[in-house]
């Protein structure tokens, strides 16, 4: 600021009007603004410290190395898990020893499109003739177990396959007259009941039948699938039992989708049989009662087709028999499975393993050609 001499003495000079206020108020700005300044470029310095940069990487770290030890920890524990395996044969253990294999086990496979397969059926359910016989029955009879008569089985509860022995078991594969464990076997109790309970009009219905398509829906799994009407004929519509079996609740979730029975029990062409007193819990087993039991549930049939429930009937049930059986003078065939067509590659896939089972399983994979299940175009007397 400048300076001037009055009576003898230096004074500063003060600069009035307009212009000096511009310059006082632009000063104080410059000052103002130089100081913000400093103080916004201070924080960053602050903030952006090296030693900020080490904790934070000394927390990530800490982070991660907890997170790898627990990770290594259970899989640790599941390691050393005991488990149940199946035991083997003398003679798979002694073909197992002549191989070798790989420990590492199968690489899972990619989902893959499956098409239907074009199947030589008849024409017409008219056109076809059941041949007189198959030259390859072995004639015998067998009886079933009504009621336990094991005295080993102290178990108050009754069990739907009984109590069979290991003896009782063995002697059962043979082709003779025999009584065996076949399912419903009730308790050395009378009130005992061993489960898949049925009212008695469907048990009368049911023995009627000589060729019987059934299958089945057990807790609320899947929804109704009807056959396709217009592919069926007439002669199956009035000779053949179309079985449904449901229990009550999957009963009462078809009621709601509309699937409702009419006065006689039928959804389309489904007989709907309901089953009270369900003998597992598992539904996946109680499933199983009708697809391996069904000479049991239709004692008088003399064919019967089981058919998934995800799937529909598309032909002529009648068809389906000339082609697969009396065409091939064959009394049983099955459908090979879209993906997997070895019984050891299903245990693999289906059972807790311990190494060294999976690496027998892998040495019968190279066996597999010779363990395939039977196609259903290819079954063989």
């Amino acid at each position: 600021m400048a300076l001037f001499k009055y009576n003898g003495e230096w004074l500063q000079e003060r600069r009035g009007g307009l212009i000096g206020a511009i310059l006082n108020s632009g000063v104080a700005r410059n000052e103002q603004g130089s100081r913000v300044a400093r103080r916004g470029r201070r924080f960053p310095r602050n903030f952006l410290k090296p030693r900020f940069f080490r904790w934070l990487l000394l927390l990530l770290a800490v982070l991660f190395f907890c997170v790898f030890a627990t990770f290594v920890l259970k899989l640790l524990s599941n390691g050393n898990e005991e488990e149940k395996y199946l035991p083997l044969s003398g003679e798979v253990l002694e073909q197992v020893s002549s191989y070798d294999a790989p420990l590492t086990p199968p690489k899972s496979k990619r989902r893959k499109q499956h098409f239907p397969c074009e199947v030589g059926l008849a024409a017409a359910v008219d056109n076809i003739l059941e041949p007189k016989n198959y030259m390859n029955f072995t004639q015998f009879s067998l009886g079933y177990v009504e009621r336990e008569v094991n005295p080993h089985a102290n178990s108050p509860q009754s069990r739907f396959g009984g109590y069979q022995t290991l003896n009782e078991r063995e002697k059962s594969f043979l082709a003779r007259n025999q009584t065996i464990h076949c399912g419903f076997v009730k308790g050395m109790s009378r009130l005992s009941s061993p489960g898949f309970e049925l009212n008695e009009n469907d048990k009368a219905y049911m023995n009627t039948c000589r060729v019987a398509v059934s299958s089945c829906i057990f807790g609320s799994s899947d929804f109704l699938r009807r056959p396709t009407s217009r592919l069926i004929s007439e002669f199956s519509k009035k000779n053949v039992c179309f079985v449904m079996f449901v229990d009550e609740q999957t009963l009462s979730k078809l009621s709601s989708e509309g699937h409702t029975p009419d006065e006689k029990g039928y959804v389309g062409l489904w007989k709907i049989v309901v089953v009270r007193n369900l003998p597992y819990l598992d539904m996946r087993k109680t499933g199983k009662v009708p697809k391996f039991l069904s000479h049991r549930l239709f004692p008088s049939s003399r064919y019967s087709i089981w058919l998934d429930s995800k799937m529909r009937l598309n032909t002529d049930p009648m068809l389906i028999i000339e082609f697969f059986l009396w065409r091939m003078r064959a009394e049983y065939a099955i459908s090979n499975h879209y993906d997997r067509h070895c019984v050891w590659e299903e245990m693999y896939l289906k059972v807790p393993l311990s190494s060294e089972l999976i690496r027998q399983c892998q040495i019968y994979f190279r066996a597999c050609g010779s363990m395939k299940l039977i196609d259903l175009p290819h079954v063989t007397n």
